[in-house]
């Protein structure tokens, strides 16, 4: 038996099924209470673009063993499996399957923004 095909907007709109996603207020709003943003953007579109202050930088390739409570190369802001997490990427894509990877970790509370840096950009937010 084979496994069913199924094109990446269909597992998209699967991973976005499991959480609440998060406008540009809200996650800044989250923020302001404690919540760990997190961009996974890769370095060009940092520099590019600018960064979140206060955001937690992990570029994807790393940020499963950076989170991961148990792991030993985490950082030290993954003290325990309730932080509430809100992933960042360029325009809110790739942020919702690292939000399910970190909450198949254990990470309950990890969601992502919708748009991205770029929305949270254009809703007047901070940007360094």
């Amino acid at each position: 038996m084979g496994t069913t095909k199924r094109s990446v907007d269909e597992l998209l709109a699967e991973a976005r099924e499991e959480f609440v996603r998060l406008e540009p207020l809200d996650a800044a709003a989250a923020q302001a209470e404690g919540a760990l943003l997190v961009d996974i953007r890769y370095a060009a579109l940092r520099e590019r673009d600018g960064t979140i202050p206060g955001a937690l930088i992990v570029e994807r390739n790393e940020l499963e063993w950076r989170l991961d409570p148990q792991c030993d190369h985490r950082l030290p802001e993954a003290t325990h499996h309730d932080l509430r997490v809100v992933v960042v990427c360029n325009e809110g894509y790739a942020s919702s399957f690292a939000a399910v990877s970190l909450r198949r970790l254990g990470l309950d509370r990890a969601t992502d923004l919708i748009g991205g840096f770029q929305a949270w950009r254009a809703a007047g937010l901070p940007v360094s």
